[in-house]
């Protein structure tokens, strides 16, 4: 976005850093929500921080909130990115533009238009798969590459049909999200509390997310009539996501990854993965996590990460990355 665009509004109330419930001590000190348009979207980010660019992506049904234990931290060293992606939280909601081929796209343009030519990022959860098509779509952008808790269209086996029961409670809603809307969301609208209450409980193994945190996800899709359209629209795009992976597997990623997973869900699985379409791959699991590890195991999380981008911290990054231009607020 040009110096000149118009400036936008501050987001405030819920879904913004102002509406946001427990964060952690001084977080509002350091961070501010702000709207950017990208030209195809107006998305919301959490920005904070100083140093090279650090751009997170949330999973479903997150939003920014789910990166609130790790930012105070990783601002020390980065400038902190925490994007509401395309169709979530306070971003834009489009009928379409869920491929991950555009997902990216977005991202691409938040970043520039924050005065961002080249970043680290990390994807969680479907974060990673928009993670994956931005490194490979992208590759001039990224420094280094931080992914977990996904598999990747188009790379990763299908899931057999007939699960165990437990693996069936994480994992129906892959099918269940991609039905049209005369029926997922007939079904869901007016129960989100039993349907994402049961998506969170099924996927954090022992160590429950708080009922607060939770509660707050699923007011911020209860309180808005297209929420979950847009929360549904990253499956119902996933037969255009898988041909487009198809392509970009044909392409090895060359850059540094670091694959995460929780030792009570995904484990090596993501490690596994990302090996099937990059060179440079190392995996951590997180014990006693999870599929939420950025809420589940925060510490162990961080230390992953400042291990991972110590390289990209002390590189030249941030000489060729000034501070985010003042008109895109």
């Amino acid at each position: 976005m040009s110096s000149s665009s118009t400036r936008l509004p501050t987001p405030a109330g819920p879904g913004s850093v102002s509406g946001a419930p427990n964060l952690p001590a001084g977080f509002t000190d350091t961070f501010t929500s702000r709207y950017v348009d990208t030209g195809e979207v107006r998305l919301h980010a959490v920005t904070g921080g100083d140093g090279p660019p650090l751009l997170l992506v949330h999973g479903w049904p997150q939003t920014w909130y789910a990166w609130r234990m790790l930012m105070p931290a990783l601002e020390r060293d980065f400038q902190v990115v925490a994007v509401d992606q395309r169709g979530i939280g306070l971003s834009d909601k489009p009928e379409g533009g869920y491929d991950t081929g555009t997902l990216a796209g977005d991202l691409v343009a938040l970043m520039e238009a924050l005065g961002h030519q080249r970043f680290a990022m990390y994807g969680t959860d479907v974060g990673m798969p928009i993670a994956y098509a931005l490194a490979a779509d992208h590759p001039e952008r990224l420094d280094r590459l931080v992914v977990s808790e996904a598999p990747l269209p188009g790379v990763s086996p299908s899931p057999p049909l007939f699960l165990p029961p437990q693996l069936n409670a994480k994992f129906w809603h892959l099918m269940f999200n991609q039905l049209p809307a005369e029926v997922n969301e007939r079904l869901v609208r007016g129960r989100e509390d039993i349907f994402f209450g049961a998506e969170f409980d099924a996927s954090a193994g022992t160590n429950k997310l708080p009922d607060d945190a939770v509660r707050y996800y699923i007011d911020t899709i209860a309180s808005d009539p297209d929420a979950l359209r847009g929360s549904f629209g990253f499956y119902r795009a996933l037969g255009t996501t898988t041909a487009q992976n198809e392509q970009r597997k044909t392409r090895r990623l060359t850059l540094p990854v670091l694959a995460i997973g929780g030792a009570e869900s995904g484990g090596e699985g993501a490690g596994k993965t990302m090996k099937l379409v990059a060179d440079d791959v190392q995996t951590v699991v997180l014990p006693g996590a999870g599929h939420w590890v950025a809420e589940q195991a925060p510490e162990e999380l961080l230390a992953a990460l400042t291990a991972f981008l110590a390289p990209y911290r002390d590189g030249p990054a941030v000489a060729h990355n000034p501070r985010p231009h003042a008109a895109a607020d």
